[in-house]
């Protein structure tokens, strides 16, 4: 039996070297990067006006927020999700991802803001009146909690993983895989609930799967 692959999907390009110096400094190295991304991202007290002609705040909040609480309602009031605002959460989560890969020392290139690179993060668009139930949005956050709870500990088992990895590319230049795989499945996990409960994509809940 073909199992069908769930909407949202992620996977990164094994690296056969790394650069010492870099991954030694990465931190720094990344400053620029990271002030873009929240710059983009981060809080601030404007207001918008969504197409439902409905004014919003990310006060407290940043774009994240924003963009979730706009999405459930077009979903929820309208049964919408435009192309155009799919377009901004996919390359929005796509950048994010870079950035994170790149800090978590699983790749050399510096984020782009335009190129996939080594980041291959897919999300498939939804048919709202077909593959979404309208009133499902209102209690997803809900239904994720125990992926929340698990992706915590997991989160844990992350940092410790990178700070093991960072000493091995120090002394051998690279990513031990093991190490990688379970570092890439994390994220892979945390994509498709992000897509479940914040991006609200798909009803299809999430499997309890670093594969």
């Amino acid at each position: 039996m073909v199992t069908k692959a769930y909407p949202a999907r992620l996977d990164i390009d094994y690296p056969p070297k790394l650069d010492r110096f870099t991954s030694f400094v990465r931190l720094i190295w990344a400053i620029p990067i990271l002030a873009i991304l929240f710059i983009i991202t981060g809080t601030s007290g404007n207001s918008f006006v969504n197409d439902a002609g409905q004014q919003m705040s990310n006060n407290g909040g940043g774009i994240v927020v924003g963009l979730f609480v706009v999405t459930l309602l077009l979903i929820v009031f309208r049964q919408r999700y435009p192309r155009w605002w799919f377009n901004f959460n996919l390359e929005l989560n796509r950048f994010t991802m870079r950035v994170t890969v790149y800090l978590l020392l699983l790749t050399d290139q510096y984020p782009s803001t335009v190129d996939a690179q080594s980041v291959h993060l897919d999300i498939d668009y939804p048919n709202v009146k077909q593959d979404l139930n309208r009133w499902l949005p209102l209690v997803k956050w809900l239904l994720a909690l125990p992926h929340y709870i698990v992706l915590f500990v997991l989160t844990i088992g992350v940092l410790g993983a990178v700070v093991i990895a960072w000493f091995a590319i120090l002394f051998t230049g690279r990513y031990p895989k093991s190490l990688f795989d379970f570092v890439v499945g994390v994220n892979r996990w945390d994509l498709r609930v992000t897509a479940y409960a914040i991006l609200l994509v798909t009803d299809q809940y999430p499997p309890f799967s670093l594969k």
